[in-house]
């Protein structure tokens, strides 16, 4: 089973992920904020993660970084709430697999999936 870390400060939006991902056959892990998140990357290691970019703390541009630090082949995709354009640049600059708006549309998910699964 293929699994997937998200990391998100919002619950609700946890919760939708889990939802829907787990209905799709992922196993989900979670995390709160980019701290943790960073941490359970390091415990866990999945190949693919999930991040806001607007998080208390440790931002996900940090995480994104942090993660390639880790581990280049890991496939990062960057949610944002707020549609920023430089944001996007600077998430591709720094690797990004791809970047997705929230609201999160099945269909934006399902492409994301499907890039970052047949990279």
């Amino acid at each position: 089973m293929k699994r997937i870390l998200i990391i998100d400060d919002e619950k609700p939006t946890l919760s939708m992920f889990c939802l829907l991902l787990d209905a799709y056959g992922y196993e989900v892990l979670t995390a709160e904020n980019g701290v943790v998140g960073l941490d359970v990357f390091e415990r866990e290691r999945p190949s693919v993660v999930f991040t806001d970019v607007k998080m208390p703390g440790i931002d996900g541009l940090e995480v994104l970084k942090r993660i390639k630090q880790i581990d280049p082949r890991t496939r990062v995709v960057v949610i944002t709430g707020h549609g920023d354009q430089d944001l996007a640049r600077q998430a591709m600059e720094l690797e990004a697999s791809a970047f997705i708006h929230k609201p999160i549309q099945r269909k934006d998910l399902e492409d994301a999936l499907k890039l970052v699964f047949e990279e």
